[in-house]
């Protein structure tokens, strides 16, 4: 009889123009992403144990691990928020709709009360925090007037917002109760993300533009900028921080990723161009990043991932990737006691009929 050996998960839902998200929890070297209608929970080191959440009604857009790990909040396309339980039977906590449109991105606030939510709406509702259990608002979130590609959480105290979005600017807020300080307007283009450092010292946003700008934490105001020199060719997706808030990894439309040294003066030095696999073409786009304890991941807009050690960036990728769509079954490796291959099978019952080269049927 067969038997199951590895599973084969979807590879993330991409789209031309459009960074996406990964999540990851540094706790047990895993990361979440979306596809379909389904959140996909996965180790990078071991990308075939993987399983999914496949209980949104829309298709999913960003998922995210809580600080202590136990949950996962994930949104869709209609801006549905829902908060699950990560082990067990999954099962759900609550399901709150902050925003009438596609959540675009969402943050966990480090103490693990709240959260915030940024994507498209009605009038000038393009983003949204509340407390996670009741769903109550902490705050008011003017100054953006199109969709709000991208929002995180200052993860020290005292707590801080950032967004960014279609309108070229990049918003900071007080609070909680969170209230608009001011806007920033340093982008001539889609800023399509904004992330703050692990120590809270400081965030950066990356544009359309090719620009990546480094911001005070505390006070929202520009310090540092990254190097034109060796910069990005094309559109900036996505970024990420290591875990010492002493470099960043970017993303971009011109097929690359980079790593940057983030000095004392907040300057951005280029200190290399990682060698991510492919032929070129549009579809080695690449779209997505995270770096996540030792492993420095990219995706590419056909899908693909590419996993890096950061500590040896020499060393050749892991790469992996899967279906672009969610597929009707399980894939898996079958042992069979003949090594052939096979030329054709059937399913019949609970049964799968395969005949191979050999000229046997199993």
């Amino acid at each position: 009889m067969a038997q199951l050996q590895e599973t084969y998960a979807c590879s993330p839902a991409t789209e031309r123009g459009r960074g996406i998200l990964l999540a990851g929890d540094p706790k047990t070297n895993t990361i979440a992403y979306c596809t379909g209608r389904s959140v996909i929970i996965r180790r990078l080191d071991a990308p075939l144990d993987a399983w999914a959440y496949p209980d949104h009604a829309y298709p999913t857009t960003v998922a995210r691990f809580s600080p202590n790990g136990e949950w996962v909040a994930s949104a869709d396309a209609s801006g549905c928020v829902r908060v699950w339980g990560r082990y067990g039977d999954r099962a759900l906590k609550a399901e709150f709709r902050p925003l009438s449109g596609r959540v675009d991105d969402l943050r966990w606030s480090p103490d693990g009360l709240r959260i915030v939510v940024s994507g498209d709406g009605k009038g000038k509702s393009f983003v949204r925090a509340f407390m996670w259990d009741s769903g109550s608002t902490v705050g008011d979130f003017d100054g953006h007037s199109k969709r709000v590609l991208s929002c995180d959480f200052k993860p020290t105290r005292p707590f801080r917002i950032v967004t960014c979005g279609e309108d070229f600017l990049a918003n900071y807020y007080e609070g909680p109760p969170f209230k608009f300080k001011h806007s920033i307007r340093d982008h001539s283009n889609f800023v399509n993300c904004i992330r703050y450092a692990p120590d809270g010292s400081k965030f950066i946003s990356v544009s359309s533009d090719k620009k990546g700008f480094i911001y005070d934490g505390k006070t929202g105001e520009k310090i540092g900028e990254l190097s034109s020199e060796g910069s990005h060719t094309g559109s900036i997706y996505a970024v990420s921080w290591s875990p010492d808030s002493k470099q960043v990894l970017t993303v971009s439309a011109d097929k690359t990723a980079k790593v940057w040294d983030i000095m004392e003066d907040a300057s951005g030095k280029l200190n290399r161009t990682l060698a991510c696999p492919g032929t070129g073409g549009v579809d080695d786009m690449l779209v997505g990043c995270l770096w996540l304890n030792d492993y420095l991941v990219t995706v590419s807009l056909g899908g693909s991932f590419n996993v890096f050690s950061a500590s040896n960036t020499d060393k050749e990728p892991v790469t992996f990737a899967g279906h672009l769509k969610t597929g009707v079954g399980y894939g898996g490796r079958l042992m069979r006691k003949n090594n052939t291959q096979i030329k054709c099978f059937a399913a019949a019952e609970e049964e799968l009929i395969t005949s191979g080269y050999d000229n046997k049927v199993n």
